[in-house]
């Protein structure tokens, strides 16, 4: 009777986009969330909060690939949720002919097979396209808590599923690297690079280990994973014009290193607290001050609000050459742009397994200068010429205002006299291609006998606009 009444129950929850079955452990055993099986087709096997697991509706989401240029679809695109520490979350979807995805995602779940809302960003990587998020394009973070019920599966869909492709100037002829990565056991994401001359091109092993890097000019490469806490060896690849080369990457023993410092922030204004990330060189634009940072290695721990106001460390750092950013984040604080002064120039830093390795200068830290609006955090669409506007630097002789497009290219410049006090605003004056990403970079300057100096500027991630 009891076994009876539960099926009921189960397809009640069902009909409704929940499912928690399997639960009758004297008739059925358990479902195994890690190999997925043990529950009816259509469900999915998934952890509970109190660490029991259950079948239930599978949370998925469901978008479209396109290319901004003329919305047409881009079919092959490798699509994957991210968590906040950059490892995947799901195993890779890949667009079919109309350029549409469905990716199931693994969700902790209530005992009433509800699932626990978890904030994920995406990544895509296509044949012939830039690479999304990169340079100036940033993913925004999708709440899985909207998931709505649609026969049988809880579903994920709006405008930050789909995804615009900006296309590569020249992509005749370029191969790609595939294979697999020997994954943890905890199983977190793997980001492998390819290095020629010092020039990285990357591509994210999935929960499967599968990993794929796109738009490989034809030449000889160093090939190797980085996450946190966890090293690979490193080999070499040959990839043929316009050929997909195989190659398996393999753990090694080699210890990881870690790296210690301090910042110190001063007249931050709004901002009290900062965190550090490490980015790898061969990855890292010169132009944009950006870069792709291996999951896990920032400080705080990912996942953790901004908190360092002093000294900081990251452990498990695989061997390699970094550049460490600070301030790097929305926290209201940039690098002090000075460089005429101590801790103010990019830090880069080699580390050698095992090594344990100090900074001997502390990064300077000062208050952002503030967007206001139509800018700021957030990537506004516009139709026109945006006005560039932002708070007063009351100490400033001049700005510089400069805007980069989203394949880290400077497309136009401006300088703006000082206000005393007023509010500054700029009409730009550059290009506004359909469907192109633009980010604006406005720094205040300080004559110094007749030098301008350089003593705020916008932070790193915002002033970011598309055209619609």
């Amino acid at each position: 009777m009891r076994s009876h009444l539960l099926r009921l129950v189960c397809s009640s929850l069902v009909v409704a986009g929940f499912a928690a079955c399997g639960e009758d452990e004297e008739k059925d055993p358990p479902c195994d969330a890690v190999a997925d099986t043990g529950c009816a087709p259509g469900l999915t096997c998934e952890w509970a909060t109190d660490g029991s697991t259950l079948c239930a509706a599978p949370v998925v989401l469901r978008g479209q690939v396109v290319d901004l240029a003329d919305e047409s679809p881009v079919e092959g695109a490798r699509v994957v949720a991210l968590d906040v520490n950059g490892a995947p979350l799901a195993t890779v979807a890949v667009t079919d002919e109309d350029g549409n995805y469905e990716m199931p995602v693994p969700h902790e779940r209530q005992r009433d097979g509800s699932p626990v809302g978890v904030a994920l960003t995406l990544r895509v990587d296509a044949s012939g396209f830039q690479t999304f998020p990169s340079g100036i394009r940033q993913a925004l973070p999708i709440d899985t808590t909207a998931a709505a019920d649609d026969e049988g599966k809880l579903v994920v869909e709006s405008a930050l599923t789909e995804v615009g492709l900006i296309e590569l100037p020249d992509a005749v002829g370029l191969g790609s690297l595939s294979g697999t990565v020997s994954l943890p056991e905890r199983r977190p994401g793997v980001l492998v690079v390819a290095e020629r001359n010092g020039v990285g091109v990357s591509g994210i092993a999935d929960r499967d280990g599968s990993y794929r890097i796109f738009n490989l000019p034809a030449a000889d490469y160093e090939v190797t994973g980085y996450t946190r806490g966890v090293s690979f060896e490193a080999r070499t690849a040959t990839v043929a014009e316009g050929a997909d080369t195989v190659l398996d990457l393999a753990r090694s023993e080699a210890a990881t290193a870690r790296l210690s410092g301090k910042v110190s922030i001063v007249n931050p204004g709004d901002g009290n607290a900062t965190s550090i990330i490490l980015v790898l060189e061969s990855l890292f634009d010169e132009a944009t001050l950006r870069g792709e940072s291996p999951p896990g290695l920032r400080a705080p721990n990912p996942g953790l609000a901004p908190d360092v106001t002093g000294a900081f460390s990251i452990d498990g750092i695989p061997a390699g050459r970094y550049v460490v950013l600070a301030g790097f984040e929305n926290d209201r604080l940039v690098r002090d742009p000075d460089t005429s002064i101590g801790g103010t120039a990019i830090v880069r830093q080699e580390l050698g397994a095992g090594a344990d390795v100090a900074l001997p200068e502390s990064f300077k830290i000062t208050g952002a200068l503030a967007f206001l609006p139509p800018l700021g955090f957030e990537p506004v669409g516009v139709t026109a010429a945006p006005t560039i506007s932002w708070e007063d630097d009351s100490s400033e002789d001049a700005y510089e205002v400069r805007v980069f497009d989203a394949l880290g290219d400077e497309v136009w410049t401006h300088t703006e006299p000082g206000h005393s006090g007023s509010t500054p605003a700029v009409t730009y004056g550059g290009p506004l291609d359909p469907g192109m990403y633009y980010q604006v970079k406005v720094r205040s300057l300080k004559d110094d006998r007749g030098t301008m100096v350089p003593i705020s500027q916008t932070e790193d991630l915002a002033g970011v606009f598309f055209a619609e």
